[in-house]
């Protein structure tokens, strides 16, 4: 296999300071895309990924897995786009293709562990796989997704992780028009929350410990703002939720937040929280109440939350930053400075 080098941002070591790097991508296959880069969205993810934080990673490790760009060029077995297309790249590039959750279309899932944007060995034994932090990547056609044309290509890159990973539990766990949402914790996995579930006509309610989002969280579509600090209005709000959707990636206490759920409501934890939550059985059983997990979406999925924004012109809400001023936003986002 021959390869190309191109520039890129990544770390050298588990410091996670990011750096110029030059990098190797493989040449256009038969059934392979190649995209020049033009936005990728900077995820709480990709920081952890390059420090060690969810385990020592291979280096050099460049990160970013919400990506939007132009097709260069295209394999002669490609069907799907043509040279000069919009073209997109979410959290992973491939996957096994044989176990149940993939025959199934959960790709996410791969028993037999698929292949992330960055950071996964690749298939053909070579090295790891680099993300979007860099001037171009070649996808394989079936992994690679149109961005509705109405949508600013910037604004919707974020899309491509804290919208699926809000999109894909929201259509599994069936919520519906009516339905009364909170959505705990208003990051950028939170704010996408908000504006799908609004848009799927739910009632949306913001739990923030912080009274300085209320105008944003208004703002996003949601009908309240719940202070969580406040005792009385949180002892107000008991039984008041049919889902909690749970983005906070920091420990905090899951039994308080389930006395906030109707009989057979459902928290949905969608935040990755290094330490281990505890837990109460008697926060479970007395209301029949369940406790879920959900991982991003299917590349199916992922197509159709893009349709969906595309149809409702739903982006996330950003700051457009120029790749030199990487490092700047790292350490602003580990303030939540956004």
């Amino acid at each position: 296999m021959t390869f190309e080098h191109v520039l890129a941002i990544g770390a050298k070591d588990h410091k996670g300071n990011l750096e110029l790097l030059e990098i190797p991508r493989r040449q256009v296959g038969p059934k392979d895309i190649k995209i020049k880069i033009k936005y990728c969205g900077i995820c709480h993810s990709d920081l952890h990924h390059c420090r060690g934080e969810w385990g020592q990673c291979s280096l050099p490790s460049v990160p970013g897995h919400e990506i939007i760009g132009t097709v260069v060029a295209v394999g002669p077995e490609v069907t799907k786009f043509k040279v000069g297309e919009i073209a997109a790249v979410g959290c992973f590039v491939n996957s096994c293709g044989t176990c149940d959750e993939c025959k199934r279309g959960d790709i996410q899932y791969c028993a037999n562990g698929r292949t992330d944007t960055y950071g996964s060995p690749q298939t053909d034994g070579t090295s790891h796989t680099h993300g979007g932090y860099s001037q171009s990547i070649v996808v394989t056609e079936s992994f690679v997704l149109r961005v509705p044309s109405n949508l600013d290509l910037a604004a919707a890159a974020p899309l491509l992780c804290a919208g699926i990973t809000l999109w894909s539990p929201i259509k599994h766990y069936g919520l519906k028009a009516g339905d009364h949402v909170a959505v705990l914790g208003l990051g950028g996995l939170g704010h996408m929350g908000v504006k799908l579930a609004k848009a799927l006509g739910c009632h949306v309610t913001v739990l923030s410990r912080s009274p300085s989002k209320n105008n944003e969280a208004f703002k996003l579509g949601a009908k309240k703002v719940l202070i969580t600090t406040d005792e009385n209005a949180f002892k107000a709000a008991n039984r008041s939720f049919d889902y909690i959707l749970d983005t906070v990636s920091a420990k905090h206490d899951l039994g308080a937040y389930l006395t906030l759920l109707k009989t057979d409501g459902t928290l949905v934890i969608v935040g990755g929280v290094p330490e281990p939550l505890e837990l109460r059985t008697f926060s479970l059983i007395p209301r029949r109440l369940k406790i879920g997990g959900s991982l991003v979406g299917s590349i199916k999925e992922t197509q159709e939350m893009l349709d969906f924004c595309g149809e409702k012109n739903i982006t996330a809400d950003i700051e457009l930053v120029p790749a030199s001023y990487a490092n700047k936003a790292w350490e602003r986002m580990l303030k939540s400075d956004v």
